[in-house]
């Protein structure tokens, strides 16, 4: 059997804290992608195919390498053909973790066993799409399945979250919190389509936004309904981040450039950028939300896919950017003022990991234990290497018992063997240093405890949930 009880668990230290540590811990999901529409309709997938592959970028990338035509990816391929060419590309994804991901999710919500390949594709196509008929394959179903105790889904700052609050009002017992996303504030690269977006911000703020105080004021009003609907979080995906120091002036004069579309300078957008990222730093404090900061993809490379497909469609890269400078520059502002909220900070670069270990740590103030956090690794870091690659740096930098652990960055309703996957990677990594004797077999009780911890407790504490 491929995936057993002691998947990734070399010894007997790693098999025990997981086992006894890890594996039964509920999940909490800090950050994701699910749509909250079909967490409330309890909805009912039509097939594995479109569970599975359905959006799923990950799995596009691979399918492309391998040689298989759009049709079959994003095209008007039968749901079966899209899965039959997946099963045919998983054999030439091994070591990718993919081929791990796919194998726990078979072997965690379908029960099967069987290793995917053409030979098998059929039969495993065949005996997921009759459970998923089942009552309890449900999205709530699937949630439920895993244990999972809150998640929290990424929304824009114009969301009506009124799927949020049907979830809120129903009998389903999973907290399914919205997390502020307000990264279409910082988009004026675009002055029309940033204008279009202001003019809709307004009106579901019923504020209009004729100057920068406006527009504040309108944020403003979508945060408090944001906490209202049980938000905690904030995210920031940024592709390079810039900060400098600003002049506050000249924010009201940008501002009404923007309003007539009059082209900016390179040092307005730096300003204009910089003073509102300020900003909705400063209410993140002020409502004491934890603030995400995701650093370092570039974006929709591909031209031919964004023009047939759109975005998120498989063409997104690991960016090369400096980050450093900025972080300093922001958090230095914040700790200064006093006005620096809960940070966790992750980066997609590889390059970065000490550095941003040993930058975020200059702000922890003692106030919480774990206040400035470095991120689980993200997106093309979520793999074995990358995962303990981020723990040795977290280690090595910082304290790894404080860390708030796991989340799936995903649009995948099951994707959440990514947290079994991360805990069995944890264990190991720890176990392995008690066989070594690098950590003493004496504290073995505290050291389960830490792994409880960061599997849960954490987090639990951190978000305040």
């Amino acid at each position: 059997m491929f995936i057993n009880d002691n998947f990734i668990l070399d010894n007997e230290y790693s098999q025990e804290l997981y086992h006894k540590y890890a594996e039964n811990m509920p999940i909490i999901d800090y950050h994701n992608h699910l749509e909250a529409d079909k967490i409330a309709a309890n909805y009912k997938f039509s097939s594995i195919t479109e569970l599975w592959l359905g959006g799923d970028h990950y799995k596009w990338r691979l399918m492309r390498a391998n040689g298989v035509d759009e049709y079959f990816i994003t095209g008007k391929a039968s749901d079966y053909e899209k899965f039959e060419k997946w099963a045919a590309t998983v054999p030439y994804a091994m070591r990718n973790p993919l081929y791990h991901w796919s194998h726990l999710e078979l072997k965690r919500y379908f029960g099967i066993d069987e290793v995917l390949k053409p030979e098998t594709s059929k039969m495993i196509f065949d005996r997921c799409n009759e459970l998923l008929q089942q009552d309890d394959f449900t999205t709530q179903g699937l949630l439920k399945r895993m244990h999972v105790e809150t998640l929290c889904t990424t929304n824009d700052p114009i969301e009506t979250l009124e799927y949020h609050q049907q979830i809120k009002e129903s009998s389903f017992n999973v907290k399914v919190l919205p997390t502020w996303r307000p990264d279409k504030l910082m988009a004026i690269e675009d002055l029309t389509i940033y204008n279009a977006y202001l003019k809709k911000l307004g009106e579901v703020a019923d504020v209009t936004i004729n100057s920068f105080d406006a527009l504040l004021t309108a944020v403003q009003k979508r945060q408090d309904f944001f906490e209202k609907m049980g938000c905690k979080l904030s995210d920031h995906g940024i592709s390079e981040l810039e900060f400098v120091d600003f002049d506050e002036n000249q924010l009201p004069i940008i501002f009404q450039k923007i309003l007539i579309k009059k082209p900016l300078t390179d040092e307005e957008i730096l300003t204009y950028k910089s003073g509102v990222l300020y900003y909705l730093t400063l209410m993140n404090y002020k409502k004491n939300w934890v603030q995400q900061f995701h650093i370092g993809a570039i974006r929709n490379n591909n031209a031919r896919l964004m023009n047939s497909y759109g975005v998120d469609a498989g063409a997104d890269s690991i960016h090369d950017g400096r980050i450093c400078q900025a972080m300093s520059n922001l958090l230095k502002k914040l700790d200064g003022e006093g006005h620096l909220a809960k940070t966790v900070f992750y980066n997609l670069n590889p390059k970065d990991n000490d550095a941003m270990v040993s930058m975020l740590y200059n702000f922890n103030d003692g106030s919480i234990a774990g206040k400035m956090q470095y991120g689980a690794a993200w997106w093309f870091l979520d793999h074995k290497d990358g995962i303990e690659s981020q723990l040795k740096a977290l280690s090595n930098g910082g304290l790894l018992s404080r860390f708030v652990g796991m989340l799936t960055d995903s649009r995948s309703f099951i994707s959440f063997t990514r947290h079994e996957y991360f805990r069995r990677i944890l264990c190991n990594l720890i176990g392995n240093d008690i066989e070594k004797g690098y950590l003493p077999k004496s504290e073995m009780a505290f050291i389960g405890q830490m792994v409880s911890d960061i599997c849960y407790n954490n987090a639990q504490k951190y978000f305040n949930f």
